[in-house]
């Protein structure tokens, strides 16, 4: 049996306790870099670690060698998890590796995970508010062939907020597209390790990415999130502020 699992954003805490079953008394566990380590103690002793990750412009285990460590391990082995950070089928190549196991013939249990947007609320940031935001676009800043998903310039005239995984080399890209639909002003915020002690926000108007990258050192892996709820902290705070003014 193969356990697809989400281990969450990054903070141990978030793990679900579906997950921390599983993980206790898994065989074998294929994880990912941004799985945060502290979960292997969750792991039996006699366990069977496998880092099958990637980093940005370093470490890389190709996804066929992934694919054929899954063939291998379910075939041998009863309890076998492939451990992913955030959601796996949410951008994380989940469901490929769902496709592996069902040509094997292997039964497979999916397991959710927080995803890596939901950290950003840690940072005073909702997805959605009544009246500020009327949805979510979930976009890929770099779809197989390395462009930006095609629908950002839907989601730039729309009245929801625009979150984008994997688009850190795309920020001049995106502040362009803002920018020739008259919206260079619309706030956007870059969040890195959103879950962790050591998470880091750099907030700006959208045109200002780059710069806003550059001056704060923000890399990957970090979500970008843009749309009027980025600035939603300061209109209430500012709201309120006003209300108490004698």
């Amino acid at each position: 049996m193969l356990h697809i699992i989400g281990s969450g954003p990054g903070d141990v805490e978030l793990l679900t306790i579906k997950a921390y079953k599983i993980l206790a008394k898994a065989e074998v566990v294929l994880f990912d870099n941004l799985v945060n380590r502290d979960l292997l103690g969750i792991m039996p002793k006699n366990c069977i670690k496998i880092y099958v990750g990637k980093k940005p412009f370093g470490e890389y285990v190709p996804q066929t060698d992934i694919n054929e460590l899954i063939a291998y391990y379910c075939t041998r082995y009863v309890h076998v998890v492939r451990l992913k950070g955030g959601d796996p089928y949410i951008y994380g190549r989940g469901f490929e590796e769902w496709a592996v196991a069902q040509q094997l013939g292997v039964q497979v249990v999916y397991v959710p995970g927080i995803t890596s947007m939901q950290g950003i609320g840690m940072w005073d940031i909702p997805l959605t508010h009544r009246g500020t935001s009327e949805g979510i676009w979930v976009l890929t800043g770099m779809k197989r062939d390395g462009s930006i998903a095609s629908d950002l310039s839907l989601a730039v005239q729309s009245n929801s907020t625009v979150v984008i995984y994997m688009g850190m080399r795309k920020l001049s890209e995106i502040a362009r597209t803002y920018v020739m639909h008259g919206k260079g002003d619309t706030p956007a915020a870059i969040v890195q390790d959103a879950t962790k002690p050591d998470g880091r926000r750099a907030t700006c108007a959208v045109r200002d990415l780059v710069k806003c990258s550059r001056e704060a050192n923000m890399g990957n892996p970090a979500i970008i999130v843009i749309g009027e709820v980025v600035a939603l902290r300061e209109v209430l705070t500012s709201f309120s502020a006003k209300r108490h003014v004698v």
